[in-house]
């Protein structure tokens, strides 16, 4: 994968996170996940970029691996969301997807860039 499709394709997941937060129900609850759902969502693609302008394959990694435990905390936020019955499973089931989907290719990058070390 090319880094601007990655770059396109994280920066796409956080406008459908932003998106998904603003269609929430008001309560309290669903506020609360919503946040935490929203704060580690829109950062993957920071992460991405950050580790983009490394110095280093060892910088890079490190940075990727932080995008990869947002990710994992958003995939776990996404199925609390459905889980609790705050939102239907089948408005996430995309979301889930993409998720699953660059977690995939963010272990592939973690695992290729420190096999060449």
């Amino acid at each position: 994968m090319k880094q601007n499709d990655l770059h396109s394709r994280t920066k796409s997941y956080a406008i459908r996170i932003i998106r998904l937060y603003s269609a929430l129900p008001k309560s309290t609850e669903a506020q609360v996940i919503g946040k935490q759902f929203l704060r580690s969502g829109t950062s993957i693609g920071a992460h991405y970029a950050e580790a983009s302008r490394s110095r280093s394959d060892a910088e890079f990694v490190s940075k990727l691996q932080i995008g990869l435990q947002e990710l994992q905390e958003t995939k776990y936020w996404i199925e609390l969301l459905f889980e609790a019955e705050i939102i239907a499973e089948n408005r996430v089931e995309g979301l889930l997807q993409e998720t699953n989907e660059l977690i995939a290719i963010f272990v592939s990058i973690v695992k290729k860039v420190k096999s060449r070390n």
